[in-house]
């Protein structure tokens, strides 16, 4: 199996990505150890962080899929495929981005929030898109979109909670992106609060594969 595709194949498996968006790579680093600790087994680190690069050398030897998140030009998709990102994910769909993964054979998940867009991005070999915001949708947005775009996969994120994350699942995503919960609850209670609600985010998810 190709690098790229073996990638995607944990992703599915995950199913819950932790985005992690921290004030500093100190509380990046504690948010993602806590994420880990709790099961959640994939992690997008955004480059929304400062000195993200530290993160990534603190996490990329441990147990967890790594991801970069706001990537917004092929410069920086090189510089986290280097740091040691799996795969890359922006906020909407770059093609130069698109060019760079495919060259070396790195999944992208760009944000997308029409078909438009989505055809764009599946023209240019995007497997999995990530529908953001995605609390400007309903999760039977999937059905309509797999219409006429059969093929197309997704990743909804931003606004993702216990709540609603399974009914998304069972819409038909195949993974979802849970982001600021995670740093808010680490910001109120401290890294054991943060693994206790990624335990939470890991039960609700077995729920759903129960069903």
């Amino acid at each position: 199996m190709l690098p790229k595709y073996s990638v995607y194949q944990q992703l599915i498996e995950a199913k819950v990505v932790a985005v992690v968006r921290g004030q500093n790579s100190h509380e990046a680093i504690q948010v993602s150890k806590a994420a880990i600790e709790g099961g959640i087994t994939a992690i997008e680190l955004t480059y929304t962080t400062p000195e993200v690069e530290e993160v990534f050398k603190e996490l990329r030897h441990m147990n967890v899929l790594l991801g970069a998140g706001s990537v917004m030009d092929p410069e920086t998709a090189r510089h986290a495929i280097l740091s040691g990102a799996k795969f890359i994910v922006s906020s909407h769909f770059v093609k130069e981005i698109a060019t760079l993964c495919n060259r070396y054979s790195v999944p992208y998940l760009p944000g997308c929030m029409n078909i438009s867009d989505m055809a764009l991005a599946l023209e240019a070999g995007c497997d999995v898109l990530k529908l953001f915001p995605a609390n400007t949708f309903d999760p039977s947005f999937i059905k309509s979109v797999n219409g006429p775009l059969p093929n197309v996969r997704i990743m909804p994120t931003g606004g993702i909670s216990l709540k609603n994350m399974n009914d998304w699942l069972s819409a038909g995503a195949v993974a979802v992106g849970v982001g600021s919960d995670l740093t808010k609850a680490f910001q109120k209670g401290g890294y054991d609060e943060a693994v206790s609600l990624s335990r939470e985010y890991i039960a609700k998810m077995n729920q759903h594969s129960e069903v």
